[in-house]
């Protein structure tokens, strides 16, 4: 039995040295002093974390975020009111639910070459309303599902009741649906801003010269000239999914251990 837990305990040892390694060689690579991306030569220095702070690379995290915060925002109001209108008249349920997840269904090339010609009709290419429509028509149905997922667990005569004892339909949705329904908007939000934040192939469809959001630039990077900022951007994108990882861990052992949960 110890012989088993050991090699047990090998074989997982090895597999997550094996998925992580190619990501932890990005860290040294992030401390070069060097123009190109090379490990550090004697000595480290931070000037490609500099660099992130200034010029072009600043401009296209900060056009990331607000993107990613506008779809978030939108993308989780429009799940919300889809499942809850899905939800109380469920008639046409599965055929409303189908249309709404065709980005998800199609090829996200396809997808992204009709929001391209869509934006070339209406002349919003390579502005922020024309790419942040892209990402949120494939950060919606994410979205849904996980409004979907909320309002399964609801019982429709909460809504009856609320509405029998005189409470009107704004005050209903707002006092009623939203607080048991939480965590679905939520990780409506979060899903939403996730996928905008790391979407690439709709930008490059729907991008150019004004709008260069984080993962664009650092396609560009790659492909063109090989930019070490890409190292140090990479770096701190583990290093925030590593804090936010042992944040969500540390509340859920101390939400598991209080009483009364």
């Amino acid at each position: 039995m110890d012989l088993a837990k050991a090699l047990s305990c090998t074989g997982l040892l090895m597999a997550a040295l094996f998925l992580l390694l190619p990501i932890l060689v990005i860290v040294p690579l992030s401390f070069g002093d060097q123009r190109y991306l090379a490990f550090p030569d004697g000595a480290w220095s931070l000037r490609h974390y500099l660099e992130l702070l200034s010029g072009a690379w600043l401009s296209s995290i900060l056009q990331s975020l607000g993107l990613a915060l506008a779809v978030g925002v939108i993308s989780t109001a429009l799940a919300f009111m889809f499942a809850t209108g899905i939800w109380l008249e469920p008639r046409y349920r599965i055929a409303l639910t189908a249309v709404v997840m065709l980005p998800m269904i199609v090829p996200q090339v396809v997808s992204a070459m009709s929001i391209y010609y869509l934006g070339a009709k209406v002349k919003q290419l390579d502005t922020l309303l024309g790419v942040g429509f892209g990402h949120l028509m494939m950060a919606l149905p994410y979205s849904l599902i996980a409004m979907l997922v909320a309002y399964s667990r609801l019982d429709t005569s909460l809504y009856k009741a609320s509405r029998s004892l005189g409470a009107g339909l704004w005050m209903t949705i707002r006092q009623v649906l939203m607080p048991n329904v939480r965590m679905g908007l939520a990780g409506s939000f979060f899903m939403a801003f996730i996928l905008s934040w790391e979407e690439v192939v709709v930008t490059l469809f729907t991008s150019g010269l004004n709008v260069i959001t984080l993962p664009k630039r650092i396609w560009d990077g790659l492909r063109y000239n090989l930019d070490p900022a890409i190292a140090a951007v990479s770096t701190l994108m583990i290093f925030i999914t590593l804090i936010v990882l042992l944040v969500r861990l540390y509340r859920h052992d101390r939400n598991a251990d209080s009483p009364g949960r």
